[in-house]
């Protein structure tokens, strides 16, 4: 079902020393790579998408990666050069002395098709942000949103082009952008100046734009929607929920802020006192969140998603999907109140399940700990009685736990968590004083009291510049 326009894999290939190139191909599967891996000391590896695949029993050595560099574009300020008039990108990896010593080759390709999920909303002229966990598709459509409403729509069009993702390497875009304008970024730093220039300078009916990931660029869509240009987006995040508890980014859908209520109003909404409301109204009016190449949950309504997800209340969601032969397929559904019902934010015991046998008690909690004294929280668990397991594989885990300062740091472990949506429980250091408070935390008896807990933590700790769920620092 997958229509692809181009991959230009000759292209990518031609870049690599030969004895890396050949055994490529001679796969039958080469239509399908991912990616090339060139790291100096190691085997040459290339990546597909259910196996990996050494090319060569020499390992890569300074020439091999000289070699590669040589034949592509600059390198930029992120790191990323490209081959002109192609969407591969190629990515460094630098010592401390600047002398790039590792390389990821990746297959861009541009695909027809997957836009059709939506292109009823972006047609209507609509602000739209797309959502979804690297890989998963996200420039894939933009650029496919950028060909039709510039092309279909005749709409003039600005794609602000950071990493040369959107539109390829070189100063002639991609044809897959069709007859939209391209911006070029010179470092991402600029990302949020070049927004602004675009709708000054060139008069756009819409933005297009890649990556929306600090609060400079969360403030230039905003200024970009406020003078009526259409905005159509992405941002780091997999779900409309990731994007509320992200301090950083949730401006985007109107922020979040604590509201303390009078006694009488609590307790017609049967709340507590202090709740979380929207701050403003959002950037986007339409949240999409891309499931895969085929399917994506859309919130057609982004101020009511967002207000019923503070609120504890079901949201109006509608599902889409393409069948084999092409065709969008729909289904409206209720989604549960989030704060409540996704437990998977912080899972909870209770004591209450006596009926049960023991056969039916949960597991326990899986922690996977970075940097955090692992006898001392194992002591404190076993003066607590509380049942956890220290695991060494982060996708199994239930609860990161980690220090503060590791957690400022932000190690690629800390971002592989945030990037799988895994909560992070930040301790202020490594006192078996900090250890009980998160165990009496992640191990509450009381949903709603807990429910409104995290609902504290959320907006609390916006200093630590994160959505994941962070410690209450005691100040005694």
């Amino acid at each position: 079902m997958r229509k692809v326009v181009t991959d230009d894999l000759g292209a990518l290939l031609d870049i690599l020393p030969s004895q890396i190139r050949e055994p490529l191909y001679q796969q039958p599967d080469r239509s399908e790579l991912l990616e090339v891996i060139l790291d100096l000391g190691r085997l040459p590896e290339a990546r597909f998408p259910h196996r990996e695949l050494a090319l060569n029993s020499k390992e890569v050595n300074q020439s091999d990666v000289d070699y590669v560099v040589s034949h592509v574009g600059e390198f930029t300020g992120d790191n990323r050069a490209g081959i002109e008039r192609t969407l591969h990108r190629i990515s460094a990896i630098r010592n401390r002395s600047e002398r790039i010593i590792g390389l990821t080759c990746r297959v861009g390709r541009a695909i027809f098709g997957t836009v059709k999920m939506i292109q009823d909303l972006i047609e209507s002229g609509k602000n739209v942000l797309l959502l979804g966990r690297p890989g998963v598709g996200k420039t894939t459509m933009l650029r496919e949103v950028a060909r039709v409403l510039a092309d279909d729509s005749k709409k003039r069009v600005i794609v602000i082009d950071t990493s040369n993702e959107i539109a390829g390497d070189g100063d002639i875009p991609h044809p897959a952008i069709g007859h939209a304008r391209r911006m070029q970024v010179a470092t991402p730093a600029k990302q949020h100046a070049v927004m602004i220039e675009a709708v000054e300078n060139h008069m756009p009916e819409v933005i297009i734009i890649d990556e929306i990931g600090t609060e400079l660029e969360a403030q230039a869509a905003r200024t970009i929607a406020e003078r009526g240009v259409q905005l159509v987006g992405t941002a780091h995040g997999n779900t409309l929920e990731n994007l509320i508890m992200n301090p950083t980014l949730s401006d985007l859908v109107g922020g979040i802020q604590t509201v303390t209520l009078g006694d009488e109003e609590a307790r017609r909404r049967h709340t507590q006192k202090s709740i979380l409301e929207r701050k403003a109204p959002p950037t986007f009016d339409v949240v999409v969140e891309i499931m895969d190449y085929y399917k994506v949950t859309i919130h057609p309504n982004v101020i009511d998603a967002v207000d019923a997800t503070l609120h504890g209340r079901p949201t109006e969601a509608e599902v889409r999907w393409m069948d084999e032969k092409g065709e969008v397929k729909a289904e409206e559904m209720m989604l549960p109140p989030t704060l409540e019902s996704n437990q998977k934010l912080v899972p909870i015991r209770s004591p209450e399940r006596s009926k049960g046998t023991a056969k039916e008690a949960e597991k326990p909690l899986r922690f996977y700990i970075f940097g955090t004294n692992r006898s001392r929280l194992e002591q404190v668990a076993r003066e607590k009685q509380k049942d956890l397991k220290i695991i060494a594989n982060l996708k199994q885990a239930d609860l990161f736990l980690t220090t503060r300062s590791y957690y400022r740091r932000k190690p690629q472990k800390i971002r592989d968590a945030e990037a799988m949506g895994i909560p992070i429980y930040v301790l202020k250091n490594n006192d078996a004083g900090q250890m009980r408070q998160c165990l009496d935390t992640v191990y509450s008896v009381d949903t709603s009291a807990y429910t409104h807990h995290l609902q504290h933590l959320l907006v609390e700790h916006n200093s630590l510049g994160s959505h994941s769920l962070a410690a209450k620092e005691n100040n005694g």
